[in-house]
């Protein structure tokens, strides 16, 4: 009684049942893109993609537009970007390290002529789950479906090209294509992601949730599965400890991400099934 008296407290204000649903949306997104993200070792890339997205985002905001459009747009070029290079962006830590401070700088540009945004920048950069409305809520749903549906539809080729990359393109599939599509959902998972964690936090769900996942099962559906409900569980638990210790959401959803992925290497390799090639 006393956990239902809780939830049922917490749901009373609009702003947490907002945060709910558009943490939950960006969570199960991020859990299910991330598994794949983790899986071909692209993690880097994923984060440079939200660095590049915040200088689309003061840049909206410095035309008048929604800072979501701005991040998305710039996201989703930047990934395309990636994937036409194909195999020449492995190994070039440097260059895209590079690429996103140079992202970031001009986003402190745009700032610079418009300062009256700044707090508008602390919520792209850290995140405020608590101040999504219910027109932004929409508008995750939207990617989210859109991100969801271009995941399933190259689903086949990109767990073969993940696996077995060499295989696959002795077969035929088109890993350049494979690659740039991904990375173009990539991109549109770090755009919701964002509005949830911000995004210099953004690894707390596409990361932490599938590294932990993928330590834990070795099946690539029930891994997949385990990524989405960890990173599901991680959002949820993380805007109900803010609830009732006025932390920051971010800092608690990117505590438990971290909490959960370092417990799973403790040194009790007896009771977790390491994962090196999930089963499909």
């Amino acid at each position: 009684m006393t956990m239902l008296r809780i939830v049922n407290t917490m749901l009373d204000y609009d702003f947490m049942r907002n945060a709910f649903a558009a943490a939950g949306v960006a969570a199960v997104v991020s859990g299910l893109v991330g598994y794949f993200l983790v899986l071909r070792g692209q993690t880097f890339a994923g984060h440079a993609l939200g660095h590049i997205g915040f200088a689309g985002a003061t840049g909206a905001i410095l035309l008048g537009l929604a800072p979501v459009w701005g991040l998305v747009g710039f996201t989703v070029a930047a990934g395309i970007g990636m994937g036409v290079m194909g195999e020449r962006v492995s190994g070039r830590d440097v260059a895209i390290g590079v690429v996103l401070s140079l992202a970031l700088g001009f986003g402190l540009l745009f700032l610079h002529y418009y300062t009256a945004f700044a707090a508008q920048a602390t919520s792209l950069l850290f995140g405020n789950v608590l101040a999504v409305d219910r027109s932004m809520i929409a508008t995750l749903i939207a990617l989210g479906l859109i991100t969801l549906a271009a995941l399933a539809a190259i689903m086949r080729p990109l767990i073969f090209a993940s696996l077995q990359p060499e295989l696959a393109e002795a077969k035929g599939v088109p890993l350049r294509f494979v690659s740039t599509a991904f990375l173009a959902i990539v991109a549109l998972a770090v755009s919701e992601s964002a509005q949830i964690v911000g995004i210099l936090l953004v690894f707390s769900l596409m990361v932490g949730p599938p590294a932990t996942a993928q330590r834990l099962v070795t099946g690539f559906w029930s891994g997949i599965t385990l990524s989405a409900g960890i990173a599901l569980a991680e959002a949820w638990l993380g805007i109900t400890i803010a609830y009732h210790t006025d932390w920051p959401v971010s800092f608690c959803i990117a505590l438990l991400s971290a909490l959960g992925y370092f417990v799973t290497r403790l040194p009790f390799e007896t009771m977790i099934v390491r994962n090196t090639s999930p089963r499909v």
